[in-house]
């Protein structure tokens, strides 16, 4: 792709495997190859493809990326001409905190892997998604449902680490407590307890297509009164990255925030992370490398740490300081907080004119998502915004109950969109137009999925589109089990299941895809994959253990590894 802009042409290139030395093509053998089907389906106990072109559409971002920050550092005194990135590396980039974990050196209780979790379905047949920070309002929920206590503390630690695990094996008797109350009751009991609770949309409530081709999922509002402030810093002499010499200023959690400056950072920002007094306690979840979470590694290595109690004066005092030399501040906490610490865009563009400040929220402009407590707006947070969206939906075949993912998704996808619209206000500002303030949420990002599986993706993913919104399966689109794994099949060998079974040398007749299956149990995955390569009928194995995909010499160019396998940077940046 060509993009010209004032400052001369940038070419982006976006290619399936990029440094992999793995022959894939299509958005099956990536999500296979590079981990994600084995991450969506821990809950399940298999590995299984997501309904959406997920890793396509990630590698749509970190393409935008590349070609804003390419011509940034041209507006910088740069040269860069062009940028470089894969759909395999964008996969990877989404299991990042997966693959660190698997992969760490540090002891950890292992997490059983069983199959099963949320979502839960009322006695009138709502499903639904409920969520909780705090053990209270989770115990006091459940015993309004009639659940015991010794099921609470039984399930309270698997539903609180889901986000880390991708699975949450709860005891049976909290579906059993839902199963016996109608949904009506249950939001009553929600608001009573005080936790988020909203349906999973996925028939006749389905939400209408969101983010439209053309629009942005952020939204930049200029600074007011538009202050250009400092010109833009020059690159320093001999940086490699485009925003190098650029400062960030970030007061993040979780995952979408500290992605969203990781992201900067790879860039060549230097990003300075604010945590309160003793340190962001996710620091030390297990596994750990050393005493640091491996898991947080993968989202906040190379940013340097000063801790501040924004709470108080003195530390909101503290952190107008670090922005008065800053170029950006990220922050994702919740609506309101920013306001009430003194530390909205309007107070910090006062004290850094030109500040580009972005805030990655939860619900963004989502309409609705309340309405099943009262018109009280639930938790932001990714499983609920997966529900509330109808991404949970179009995740998986028709003929299946919609649920959303437990890898986080949005999560992601909406720290990639935030540190996009961040990349966009920087361009602006290096051309003149001043500061702005950058606003996206998890909701903006799960509308990048749910309108591209309206388009239909050009039939390359995982399920084709026809004609509906949820994807329709065939029985060869699910990985088949081998003898020693899993394969998954391209969407060419799955359109043509009669030719797959002659190059396989199956006699004709009879259902070719089950015959297909069947001769499959009793192969080996790599010999399969062997066999069909360059019959225009590929397959690829499909990744069942991160720690071996990261041992695996083929992925050398993409990980490295410092106690545990972490990714590379997803550019590679044409001078």
């Amino acid at each position: 792709m060509l993009f010209d802009t004032p400052d001369g042409r940038i070419t982006c290139d976006i290619g399936w495997a990029g440094p992999l030395a793995l022959p894939l093509g299509d958005e099956a053998g990536v999500q296979a190859a590079c981990g994600i089907m084995h991450v969506h389906g821990r809950s399940a106990g298999r590995p299984r493809p997501l309904g959406v072109d997920y890793a396509g559409a990630v590698s749509g971002v970190l393409a935008v990326h590349g070609v804003l920050a390419a011509a940034i550092a041209r507006m910088r005194g740069g040269a860069t001409t062009g940028v470089r990135t894969s759909v395999a590396q964008a996969a990877l980039l989404s299991v990042g905190q997966y693959l660190a974990a698997a992969t760490a050196s540090g002891d950890s209780t292992p997490h059983p892997r069983i199959p099963g979790g949320p979502p839960f379905t009322s006695a009138d047949g709502v499903r639904f998604e409920i969520e909780a920070f705090d053990p209270e309002p989770w115990q006091r929920f459940w015993s309004l449902l009639g659940a015991d206590r010794t099921t609470l503390a039984d399930g309270w630690r698997p539903f609180l680490h889901r986000y880390a695990t991708a699975v949450c094996p709860l005891p049976p008797e909290l579906h059993s407590a839902a199963a016996a109350h109608v949904f009506h009751e249950i939001a009553g009991a929600a608001q009573a307890a005080g936790i988020s609770l909203v349906r999973v949309r996925g028939g006749a409530d389905m939400p209408a297509p969101g983010g439209p081709g053309g629009v942005a999922p952020w939204r930049l509002t200029p600074e007011t009164p538009a202050q250009p402030g400092d010109p833009p810093r020059p690159r320093p002499a001999g940086a490699a990255l485009p925003l190098e010499g650029l400062v960030v200023v970030e007061s993040t959690r979780r995952v979408q925030g500290p992605l969203a400056g990781h992201v900067l950072r790879l860039l060549g920002a230097e990003v300075v992370r604010v945590e309160p007094p003793g340190g962001d306690p996710l620091r030390w979840m297990p596994p750990t490398v050393g005493t640091c979470s491996a898991r947080f590694l993968a989202l906040n290595r190379g940013k340097r740490v000063v801790e501040i109690d924004i709470k108080s004066a003195a530390g909101q005092h503290e952190v107008r300081e670090l922005v008065a030399g800053a170029d950006v501040f990220v922050h994702n906490w919740a609506p309101g907080k920013a306001a009430s610490f003194g530390l909205d865009a309007a107070d910090l563009q006062a004290v850094r004119p030109g500040l580009v400040y972005a805030h990655a929220g939860g619900w963004g402009r989502a309409v609705g998502a309340g309405s099943a407590m009262g018109g009280v707006e639930p938790l932001g947070t990714d499983f609920l915004v997966q529900a509330h969206s109808g991404l949970g939906a179009l995740l998986r075949p028709r003929g299946e109950p919609p649920a959303p993912s437990l890898m986080t998704l949005t999560d992601v996808l909406g720290g990639l969109v935030s540190a996009e619209g961040v990349l966009a206000a920087l361009l602006a500002r290096c051309r003149g137009d001043g500061g702005a303030r950058v606003d996206s949420s998890l909701h903006s990002a799960a509308e990048v999925l749910t309108a591209s599986a309206v388009s239909g993706g050009g039939g390359k993913g995982p399920g084709q589109r026809l004609g509906a919104r949820r994807p329709l399966w065939g029985p060869l689109h699910e990985p088949l089990p081998t003898r020693d794994g899993h394969l998954v099949l391209s969407s060419c060998a799955r359109s043509a299941p009669e030719r797959l079974a002659g190059v396989l040398g199956l006699a004709p007749g009879g259902d070719p895809g089950a015959a297909v299956a069947a001769h499959c149990r009793d192969r080996g995955a790599a010999e399969l994959a062997g066999r069909l390569r360059g019959t225009g009928l590929d397959a690829v194995p499909v990744c069942t253990d991160l720690a071996a995909l990261a041992a695996d010499p083929r992925f050398a160019g993409v990980l490295e590894t410092e106690g545990a396998a972490f990714v590379r940077s997803p550019w590679e940046f044409a001078p």
